[in-house]
């Protein structure tokens, strides 16, 4: 099989591949013979059909027609492989004769190709990571974070006043539309925290500024998607009417690091030895997550410095991979897609969002890293590719690499260990600038005012995590 490859504009190349004469007539008696065992033809035994009974029966194409599109299928991806191309479209077959007897047989296809873009720089990157170990600042966020799980409520001042994060004791009537009595929602003494979602944003509103003793009357239209304590009146009513009194507001106290208190209530010898343990396990999470930081970190700044433009059919097959990794993801953990979005407080056009932006990232990414490779001159032997077949776990890698190589799939695996090799030379060449994570993160919440509930959530669940992780040591 010869192959010439022409480019064309646009990142697209043209591949014309010459099958030899002796290859096409091998397949041509293959193919009659194969048709011959096939077939029952009236006064012949299988397998014994001569070319003209076949050609008559079967028509006097249909062997040439079988025969190249066997040839076509067979060799434009070896072909793509041999040519060196890294395609990102399905190919374009341009039209050609049948195969003929005795004659080589030429085909030609245009396909898009991974553009080659070129990079702003190539000296070493330079990031910011965490410091290794824990920090004094990264212990006492754990703490505060322990002791937040383990608050406790006390009556407030009678003069307090209630605020928008504000914990209080209810007194509740409610009424429907008809003005009957709602059971479930009626009370003489409820615990009540604003701002947790349990009632519209609005019933929050009628409660704020009140004091201990003080009572409001107020209606509220039934909302479209009711929260968890009016969701079992959806449909029932229009509007619910309340009649509440603070009976009493709370404040929130907080434990005080004592030795005592780390003894009794979380196990450990002192408070000396909590910070010890929880110091230990902050520098064990970040000595886990180090590497995975510092790779983002290495490919985020990369592909900052990637000059062109980025193929759309790029984008595209990273964003079909993303979203087919991510239903498998879910159907493992057996949840609904819509009880994903409601988790993550998403909208299905805010997940196609962010997953178009994720495809668009890898694939600069991705370039990034090859241009890198290419100024540097980095190559992937035959060996390493053999190599990674060996590392699939497969039960026959020589087979497996021989069927990629059958499929003209091999640039995948070349393209791979490649951009493996230039994160590496990235990450052992980078410039690192060692950062206190928790001053970091205060020095960035003012700039997230939007995003504040859900940042807030979000580290909240880091902290319980990193303390919880090690009171159970301490067990």
């Amino acid at each position: 099989m010869e192959t010439k490859v022409e480019a064309l504009q646009d990142d697209r190349a043209k591949v014309t591949v010459t099958v030899d004469a002796g290859d096409v007539d091998a397949r041509i008696k293959k193919t009659y013979k194969d048709f011959a065992n096939r077939y029952s033809f009236p006064g012949f035994r299988k397998g014994k059909a001569p070319r003209p009974i076949i050609d008559n029966a079967l028509g006097k194409d249909a062997v040439r027609a079988t025969v190249t599109d066997d040839v076509v299928n067979g060799s434009y991806p070896l072909a793509i492989d041999e040519s060196g191309l890294y395609p990102i479209s399905k190919p374009e077959f341009e039209e050609t004769d049948l195969v003929e007897g005795g004659k080589p047989f030429t085909f030609s296809f245009s396909v898009a190709v991974k553009p080659e873009l070129s990079l702003s720089g190539y000296d070493p990157v330079e990031i910011e990571l965490p410091a290794e170990g824990a920090s004094d600042a990264e212990v006492d966020e754990q703490v505060e974070a322990l002791r937040e799980h383990y608050h406790t409520f006390e009556d407030a001042a009678a003069a307090t006043k209630v605020k928008e994060d504000s914990y209080i004791d209810l007194a509740m009537k409610a009424t429907d539309d008809k003005g009957e009595d709602i059971p479930s929602l009626t009370t003489e003494s409820r615990p009540y925290g604003l701002g947790a979602g349990l009632f519209p944003a609005e019933f929050d509103e009628q409660l704020v500024g009140l004091k201990k003793g003080q009572s409001a009357s107020f209606t509220l239209d039934m909302p479209a998607e009711p929260p968890i304590m009016l969701s079992a009146l959806s449909g029932k009513t229009d509007k619910i009417n309340f009649e509440v009194e603070v009976k009493v507001v709370k404040k929130k106290v907080l434990p005080e690091v004592t030795d005592e208190w780390a003894k009794d209530t979380l196990g450990f010898e002192d408070a000396a030895d909590l910070r010890a343990r929880i110091a230990e396990t902050v520098a064990q999470q970040k000595a886990d997550a180090l590497p995975r930081l510092k790779e983002n970190a290495c490919l985020t700044a990369i592909a900052e410095r990637l000059e062109g433009e980025v193929p759309e059919a790029m984008c595209e097959q990273n964003e079909a991979s993303l979203i087919q990794d991510f239903f498998r993801q879910l159907q493992a953990q057996g949840m609904s897609f819509d009880m994903y979005l409601l988790q993550q407080g998403l909208t299905p056009d805010q997940f196609k969002a962010d997953v178009k932006l994720q495809a668009a990232d890898m694939a600069k990414q991705d370039l990034a890293l090859d241009a890198w490779a290419r100024h540097f001159g980095m190559e992937v032997t035959g060996k390493e590719v053999t190599e990674e077949f060996v590392k699939s776990g497969a039960e026959d890698p020589a087979a497996l690499e021989e069927e990629w190589r059958a499929n003209g799939q091999l640039h995948m695996v070349r393209q791979g260990i490649l951009r493996t090799k230039a994160v590496k030379e990235l990450m052992d060449t980078a410039k690192v600038t060692e950062i206190d994570p928790a001053k970091a993160d205060k020095a960035k919440k003012p700039a997230k005012k939007a995003a504040k509930k859900t940042a807030a959530k979000k580290g909240s669940a880091k902290k319980d995590e990193a303390a919880e992780a090690a009171a159970n040591d301490a067990e």
